[in-house]
This record gives structure tokens, C-alpha cells and sequence, in this order.
């Protein structure tokens, strides 16, 4: 065996055990827990800041888990910037439908940074009246435990706790497509970075104690970067302190996406991802089944044994642990998973060379470009 081959030989097997392992190493940590998390009677109250803007796909029902939660004191924001935006109506509704809750509609924009997001948490962190903030995407829907379980995901040296988004109810095949990006790849991927200690915040939900980001000059800081998330990553590791995920994630309805939806939202992930964590981001053209695949085909050109069948029993195999990964955590699984997961890995590297030479992209409808040091304009 030349050198040429047990190089590619050694590739193939190492790409392959980090994807076993980070497999398990999900299927463990993303497992829907058996019944709710109670909520404790002395139990903190919390402050839930949700940014809207805009009509999306189960708006109404993603908002109204925020009115539904098992918790016993609770505050809801809900942040819109524009006063002629489309969701307010929803917004009222819901609020009007559930008088008991304690819900207050903010609305204006502040002009701290170029992130827009960030631009319409502003008034609800500093409308918050409790010491835990909650920060979640009007398109996370949030289980009756929502609160007990990020709680529960606080430890020792903690200094925000995050949940990644799993896609759920796909219609269509580009948002099964999504999912299987969401799901069995970047989930997986963001679980396993936090079990061996190298935890990054997700924007989805960010559960924080106020006086962390306080000590950092306030939610202001979070504009110091082009993501929110990556700037509330550099935060907490700053502090000394760790980012956490949450057990069992929470879902993200998709509904209908289209082609170019799903590419521009991975395109503007990989490009964030570039200029937040260049050097996690380099590594990502080795994720995927490309990489072995292709060692692999050397290896068995090389022994003179047949290539078509080991790389189909290789691929089997590959995507078969994914979709074990699925079922044990509850995810969504479509009998055309092989297909969507092999067109999602053929995308890597056209995304990871996107995210490489890319610096600008349109997030609801604001378009911002990445500068060289790290800033979005």
C-alpha cells in the first residue's frame, strides 16, 4: 500500500469516527425528555423578549406558545420596529386573547448597530424588569417547559444558555431539504462543539442572567460584532464564563421554503460564520460525506477492488446513523432522507467557497455587507 493511499486510508476512518461520535453524542444530548420539567413554586421570575417583523410561516401559533408556558411568573416583550408592520394585528390578538399574561407590545427602533435585530431587542432588554432575560426568535415555538428546561441547562461557570433551531412540519422538498442542514448536520455539528467544551451561542433562544451582559456594557455589546450570537459568544468566553445548549432543542416550523430560500440562509450563515470564527469556519469544507467519499474511492482504486459498491454500502451507512440520530431525538425523518441529506452534503463545499469569498447578504430585507473587521455595514 503506497503512502498516497494510506494517507487517504486514515482520512476516510477519521472522518468517519468523528461522524459516529458526534452522532451519538447528539442522539444522547437532543433526546425529547419523557414528560415535562415542572415548574418549581419559588421558581425566578423571567423576562421573554421576542423580536417580530413580519408575517412568517405559523406566526400565530409560534407567538401564542409564548402565552402557554408552565412557569408561574413570567413578562413577555414583543418588539416590532416599524408601526405599519403586519404582525402587530397578531400580536394585539394574542395579547387580547390572553389577558392573564403579563405581555407588553414595544415598538420603535433603536439605532445601537447595523444588526436590525439587535436594533429591535433594544427596548425590550431595557424594558425587562427581571434579572433572567430570555431572548427567543418569533419562530422558535416553545414548549410548556420552555423556561424550566433552559434553566436547568445552567451549571457552574455557565454564562449563557443557548438552544440551535430543529426544523419541523417541512412542506415541500427543499424544506426537507432544510432540515436535513438544521437538523442532522448543524445540530449535531453545535452539540457536539458544547459536550467537548467549545459551546457557541445560538441566535434562536439566549438565556441570560442580566448581569453578565451588563458587565460587558450591556446589550449594546452585542452589536460589536456582525451577529449577535457570535458576539454574545466572545462575551461569555471573555468573562471566563461558558456557553451551554439546552438538552432536546426546540423546534422551528418551516412550512414551504423554496430553493433560494433555503441557499440564501445558508449562504448568509456560512458568510457570518467566515467572519465571526475564521478558523472553525476553514475546517468546514471537510465536513459532509464529500470528503471521505472521495478518500474512500482512492483507497479502493488503489486495492483494485470494486469502488461503486463500497461507496454505496459507505453511504448507506453514513446516512443511516443520521437517520438513527433522527428518530432518537424525534426529529422529522422522510422516507427521501438519503436524497435530501446527499444534496445537502454536495452543497457544503459550494457554500463553504459562498461563505469564503462572499460579504454581503439580505436579512428581511435590510442588505449588509460583512467588513474586514468583522462589522456589518
Amino acid at each position: 500500500m503506497s503512502i498516497f493511499i494510506a494517507i487517504a486510508a486514515a482520512i476516510c476512518g477519521l472522518a468517519t469516527l468523528v461522524h459516529v461520535f458526534s452522532v451519538i453524542t447528539a442522539a444522547t444530548r437532543c433526546r425529547a425528555p419523557a414528560n415535562p420539567v415542572p415548574a418549581r413554586p419559588d421558581a425566578p421570575p423571567v423576562s421573554i423578549v421576542r423580536p417580530v417583523c413580519g408575517l412568517e410561516n405559523f406566526i400565530e401559533e409560534t407567538l401564542r406558545s409564548t402565552f402557554t408556558l408552565d412557569y408561574p411568573r413570567y413578562e413577555i416583550l414583543f418588539c416590532v420596529a416599524s408601526p405599519s408592520d403586519p404582525v402587530i394585528p397578531v400580536v394585539k390578538a394574542l395579547m387580547a386573547e390572553h389577558p392573564h399574561v403579563e405581555a407588553r407590545l414595544l415598538i420603535g427602533n433603536d439605532r445601537v448597530s447595523s444588526n436590525p435585530k439587535l436594533n429591535n431587542c433594544v427596548k425590550g432588554w431595557t424594558a425587562a424588569r427581571h434579572q433572567l432575560i430570555a431572548i427567543a426568535d418569533s419562530n422558535v415555538l416553545m414548549p410548556r417547559d420552555y423556561l424550566q428546561r433552559l434553566q436547568d441547562a445552567f451549571r457552574p461557570g455557565s454564562g449563557l444558555v443557548c438552544a440551535p433551531p430543529v426544523g419541523s412540519r417541512p412542506d415541500g422538498f427543499w424544506a426537507e431539504v432544510e432540515c436535513a442542514f438544521l437538523n442532522t448536520y448543524q445540530a449535531r455539528a453545535q452539540y457536539t462543539a458544547d459536550t467537548v467544551g467549545f459551546g457557541f451561542a445560538q441566535g434562536k433562544t439566549m438565556f441570560w442572567r442580566r448581569e453578565v451582559l451588563e458587565a460587558a456594557g450591556g446589550i449594546k455589546a452585542l452589536g460589536l460584532d456582525v451577529a449577535e450570537d457570535a458576539a454574545s459568544t466572545k462575551i461569555v468566553r471573555a468573562a471566563g464564563l461558558e456557553v451551554r445548549l439546552v438538552d432536546a432543542p426546540f423546534e422551528q416550523p418551516l412550512g414551504r421554503r423554496r430553493m433560494l430560500e433555503v441557499w440564501r440562509r445558508q449562504s448568509r450563515w456560512a458568510r457570518l460564520r467566515r467572519a465571526c470564527f475564521p478558523q472553525f469556519f476553514l475546517p468546514e469544507i471537510a465536513s459532509g460525506i464529500v470528503l471521505p467519499t472521495v478518500m474512500l474511492a482512492i483507497v479502493a482504486a488503489g486495492l483494485d477492488v470494486p469502488v461503486v459498491p463500497i461507496l454505496v454500502v459507505f453511504a448507506g451507512a453514513w446516512y443511516a446513523a443520521e437517520a438513527l440520530l433522527a428518530r432518537a431525538a424525534g426529529w422529522h425523518l422522510s422516507r427521501w432522507y438519503p436524497a435530501q441529506a446527499l444534496l445537502r452534503d454536495l452543497l457544503i463545499p459550494a457554500l463553504w467557497v459562498d461563505g469564503l469569498l462572499g460579504s454581503s447578504f439580505e436579512w428581511r430585507g435590510n442588505a449588509m455587507t460583512v467588513e474586514a473587521d468583522g462589522r456589518a455595514t
